[in-house]
């Protein structure tokens, strides 16, 4: 019998009744990792408990610290992106923590005693910004090192294909990896977004005077190591950064359609992008006190769209704008609700997951918000770790991202300054 069904008997099975396929037992107990209540509670014991507001330096509330990688074990300057990646092999959990010389790779399963695995240098100039994402198993990761100024810049970069499953086996970390593709037919870009259900890469921010003006570049990803260029979208201008999704909301004009969502410097941009040779802006939006549309994210429902300004803290003098539109009919987006945050510090990269928003507030930390009330223009703070001790100000440092997709309950950060954090919803 195989109660389980992880291709184990029971009678040979050291966690019969919980899927342990691989049948780790670290401590050596006869009992799996996966089932053994003392391996699973050394796990999750924080490095510093959210007390009285603070979980050791740092400002919290209701989450805990596990574990914090400074830049310099990297080899870096400054943190920049973050994303995850989790091994359905193994159940392991990955942090993949971009900075400005390079892509870092943690095994952060034990969240209280990360391994550093190693990086994949850059593939062109250090620089301020490198962002990744994850589509079957393999990592996709372009750079930007310049706003066009910087005459020490070489902005060919292109896209690195890293295959992940080479971190199952690194027998001597940390080590210093190549790419297994170097796509090199675009040079800088800003950010990669992936639509995980369609197999495409949209590369965003690249050269305006590239062939498509810096708005989205379509790859097809499906043969991961083998990209393919399929055209691109000039006509919403350059794109900052973008979420693209196989749409399933309440506008059933669009179901089943690849949408995209631009954020785009001045204005929000709704394409349709199905037809990788005739994408077409479905409708475009813009707010009071537009300074710079940054990045924005859907809500599961996809009725609505949550946007963060990345300069009006510092141009209009507001608190932490989170702006919010109602995309019921994507061909007339409205305004929904503005929601301020208690300090001045400037919003970055925010992702929804369920009923929770998670932003990055650079020298504010991360911020977690209730937006199940949304429909009533209502959000409340639930929670917060401030990766930034020293102040709330309005500069850029301080957390750069936040990816809370794991299923354990970890959460990553990447902080400009102290590099990568692990964090979890006290008493998780």
């Amino acid at each position: 019998m195989d109660t389980d069904n992880d291709g184990i008997l029971d009678d040979f099975d050291n966690c019969p009744f919980t899927s342990n396929p691989n049948q780790l037992d670290e401590d050596k107990d006869g009992i799996g990792n996966l089932c053994d209540d003392d391996f699973i509670n050394a796990e999750k014991t924080p490095l510093a408990i959210c007390e009285n507001g603070f979980a050791g330096i740092y400002p919290c509330n209701d989450y805990d610290l596990m574990a914090n990688i400074p830049l310099t074990i990297f080899g870096a300057t400054a943190g920049n992106d973050c994303w995850g990646w989790t091994d359905t092999t193994t159940g392991k959990e990955y942090a993949l923590m971009a900075t400005s010389h390079n892509t870092a790779f943690v095994d952060i399963t034990e969240p209280t005693a990360p391994i550093y695995l190693g990086i994949l240098p850059t593939a062109s100039s250090t620089g301020p910004w490198r962002d990744v994402k994850v589509y079957k198993d393999h990592a996709f990761i372009v750079a930007d090192c310049s706003l066009g100024n910087d005459p020490n810049c070489n902005d060919d970069h292109g896209m690195q294909v890293f295959d992940l499953t080479r971190l199952r086996n690194v027998p001597n970390p940390p080590e210093t990896f190549t790419a297994d593709t170097h796509f090199t037919e675009f040079g800088k870009a800003h950010n990669i977004v992936i639509n995980e259900d369609s197999g495409y890469a949209y590369i965003v921010g690249a050269n305006r005077s590239s062939t498509y003006l810096g708005g989205p570049i379509f790859i097809n990803i499906q043969d991961p190591k083998n990209p393919v260029s399929v055209g691109g979208f000039s006509q919403g201008g350059y794109s900052h950064d973008a979420q693209v999704v196989t749409y399933n909301g309440p506008d059933s004009d669009y179901i089943g359609k690849e949408i995209l969502i631009g954020s785009n410097e001045n204005e929000v941009v709704i394409a349709h992008v199905s037809d990788k040779a005739n994408p077409t802006i479905i409708s475009t939006i813009s707010y009071a006190n537009v300074w710079y549309a940054h990045q924005g994210w859907f809500t599961q429902d996809m009725k609505y769209f949550i946007l963060g300004d990345e300069l009006d803290e510092a141009r209009a003098g507001n608190n932490t704008r989170t702006i919010v539109f109602d995309f019921t009919d994507l061909d007339n987006p409205s305004f929904h609700f503005d929601y301020y945050g208690e300090s001045a510090a400037i919003d970055h990269n925010g992702y929804v997951k369920n009923d929770t928003y998670y932003f990055a507030n650079y020298r504010a930390g991360v911020r977690m918000l209730n937006i199940s009330d949304i429909g009533n223009s209502n959000f409340t703070e639930i929670g917060y770790f401030d990766t930034y001790p020293t102040n709330n100000g309005t500069e850029f440092n301080g957390a750069w991202s936040i990816y809370p997709y794991f299923s354990s309950g970890n959460i990553i950060v990447s902080d400009i300054d102290r590099g990568l954090f692990i964090i979890r919803k006290s008493g998780s």
